[in-house]
C-alpha cells in the first residue's frame, strides 16, 4: 500500500470524457474508456438482454450457423429475363422496395414511380388512371422481398421488366434485381417522364435479352470472387461500384460478342455499361439477397438477414424470427447535394440496397473505399476507418472473403447482431442516394443514413419471447 501511495497516480476514466480532458489539460496521464451502460441504461431493455444472456450458448451456436450461411454462400450471375419468367410475377403487380407499404402512406417519389411503372406496362394511359387502378385494388403493390427480389431506391419491378438472376449454388436459392438504369432521371429515384419509359422499354426489348443470351452461355459468373476483388480495388459496392462494374464488363465482353446478332445493339449495350459506374450495384443487391435468404429461419439466431426502406418505414428481418418485419419511421440521410438542392428538398431514405450492408459491404466496408466517404459527406480516410471500426461493435465477426488491404487484410464487419445494436446503441450505417421529396425530380445527392434503433428494440423483445 505504501509503495502504491508513493507512486504517481495511474488513472483510467470511464464514461464521460470531460474528466479525461481536464486531467489531460493539467498534464496528468489518463486512459479514457468510452464506457456506456448497456442499452443506454434502459432497465426494460437491459432485462431483455439479460434474458437472452441466459441462453448464450444456444444463441452462439445458432449465430455460428447463420453466419456461415451468410458469408460462405456461392452467388453466381446466371441469367437475365423478364420478371414474369424469372420470378413468376403476375401482371397487374408492382413490386417496391422496403417493408409492406399502404398507398396512403407512400412518399411522393414512391407514388410517382409506381404510377410510372403502371404507364410503362400500358395498364393506364396517365397518372390519374394509374392511381385509380391502385386505389381500387386492380393493381397490387407489394414488397420486392416477398417475391425473391430486391430493388434500389423505389425498387420498381413489373412483369415485363428484365431482371438479373443470381443463384446461390451452395443452397440452391435464387434472387433477382432489375438492370441499373444509370444516372440522371431514372425510375428508381421517382422520375417519371417520357425519357424514363423510353429507357425502360429499351432495357426490356434489347439490352435485357442480349444480356440474358450472353449470361446463359457462361455457366454462371462467380460473384463472390468478383466482389472480393472489387473490395481490394476500392469498392464498397453501395456508393462505389467502379471496380466491380469494370470486372463484370470484362467477364461479359466475350459472351456478349458471341451472343450478339446485331452489331449496333451490341454497341448500344456496351456504351450503356461503360458509361454507368453503378451498373454493378443491382448485381450486388441480387447477390446480397441470394446470400442472406438462407439465414432466415435459423432457430435462436439473433443475426439480421434483411434491412430495407421504402421512404416511409425502415424494416428489418431477423434470422430466428423468419420473415416477420420489424419497422420504425425511416431516417433522413445526411450528405452532399447536387447544385441547387439541399436538405429541405430531400426525401427520407429509400431502397432495398441496404442488403449490401447486411452482408458486410456498403458503409460497413467504408475503410475499403475512402474515396466514397468524402463523396457522401462522411469525411476522408480517418472517418472511413472509424466507420468500419464502429460497425465492428455490432456484428458477429469479420467476413472471411471480403478483406480490406488498408486494414492488414482484416475482413469487413458482417452479421449484424440485434443484441449488440441494442446493447451499444450503435445502429447500422448505410450508404445511400438521396431522392427529391418532389415527384418527377429524381436524385439530388448522396450520403449516409442510420437505421432507426426502434426496429432493433422491437426485434429484441420478440427474440426474448421466442428464445427461452
Amino acid at each position: 500500500m505504501m509503495s502504491l501511495l508513493g507512486a504517481p497516480p495511474r488513472i483510467v476514466n470511464l464514461g464521460l470524457d470531460v474528466f479525461a480532458a481536464e486531467l489531460g489539460r493539467i498534464g496528468v496521464p489518463v486512459v479514457h474508456t468510452d464506457w456506456r451502460p448497456p442499452a443506454g441504461g434502459d432497465p426494460r431493455l437491459a432485462e431483455l438482454l439479460g434474458r437472452l444472456a441466459a441462453a448464450h450458448d444456444r444463441i452462439a451456436r445458432a449465430n455460428a450457423v447463420a453466419f456461415d450461411r451468410l458469408v460462405n454462400g456461392e452467388p453466381a450471375l446466371i441469367d437475365c429475363r423478364p420478371a414474369r419468367e424469372a420470378l413468376g410475377l403476375a401482371d397487374r403487380v408492382v413490386l417496391h422496395a422496403g417493408p409492406p407499404l399502404d398507398w396512403t402512406r407512400a412518399c411522393e417519389p414512391m407514388r410517382a414511380a409506381i404510377l410510372c411503372a403502371i404507364r410503362y406496362e400500358g395498364w393506364a394511359a396517365d397518372d390519374a388512371g394509374a392511381q385509380r387502378l391502385v386505389e381500387r385494388g386492380d393493381v397490387r403493390v407489394e414488397p420486392c422481398h416477398h417475391h425473391g427480389a430486391v430493388g434500389p431506391m423505389t425498387g420498381m419491378i413489373t412483369a415485363s421488366m428484365p431482371v438479373l438472376v443470381v443463384e446461390n449454388r451452395r443452397f440452391g436459392n435464387r434472387a433477382a434485381a432489375t438492370i441499373n438504369e444509370g444516372l440522371g432521371k431514372v425510375l428508381r429515384f421517382g422520375a417519371n417522364d417520357a425519357s424514363v419509359i423510353e429507357r425502360l422499354r429499351w432495357l426490356a426489348a434489347e439490352a435485357g435479352p442480349l444480356l440474358g443470351a450472353a449470361l446463359r452461355t457462361t455457366g454462371g459468373i462467380d460473384l463472390r470472387t468478383l466482389m472480393a476483388q472489387a473490395v481490394r480495388m476500392g469498392d464498397e459496392m453501395h456508393q462505389r461500384n467502379v471496380a466491380a462494374s469494370s470486372l463484370l464488363a470484362r467477364a461479359l465482353m466475350a459472351p456478349l460478342a458471341r451472343a450478339a446478332t446485331d452489331g449496333q445493339a451490341l454497341a448500344r449495350l456496351a456504351a450503356f455499361v461503360a458509361g454507368n459506374d453503378q451498373f454493378y450495384l443491382n448485381v450486388a443487391m441480387a447477390a446480397g439477397k441470394a446470400l442472406a435468404d438462407p439465414v432466415s429461419g435459423v432457430p435462436d439466431s439473433t443475426l439480421v438477414h434483411v434491412m430495407a426502406r421504402n421512404g416511409t418505414d425502415f424494416g428489418i428481418r431477423v434470422s430466428a424470427l423468419g420473415d416477420r418485419w420489424f419497422t420504425a419511421p425511416v431516417n433522413m440521410p445526411a450528405g452532399l447535394y447536387f447544385p441547387g438542392h439541399g436538405p429541405d428538398d430531400a426525401n427520407p431514405d429509400l431502397g432495398d440496397s441496404a442488403i449490401v450492408e447486411t452482408i458486410g459491404l456498403g458503409a460497413v466496408a467504408m475503410a475499403a473505399a475512402p474515396a466514397v466517404a468524402r463523396f457522401v459527406g462522411a469525411g476522408g480516410v480517418a472517418e472511413s476507418l472509424a466507420a468500419t471500426a464502429e460497425m465492428r461493435e455490432i456484428v458477429h465477426d469479420e467476413h472471411p472473403h471480403f478483406r480490406v488491404p488498408a486494414l492488414d487484410e482484416r475482413g469487413t464487419p458482417a452479421g449484424i447482431d440485434v443484441r449488440r445494436v441494442v446493447e451499444t446503441g450503435i445502429t447500422p450505417m448505410i450508404n445511400t442516394g438521396i431522392a427529391s421529396r418532389n415527384a418527377g425530380v429524381g436524385q439530388i445527392g448522396a450520403g449516409v443514413v442510420r437505421a432507426p434503433l426502434a426496429c432493433f428494440t422491437a426485434a429484441l423483445e420478440a427474440l426474448a419471447e421466442t428464445i427461452r
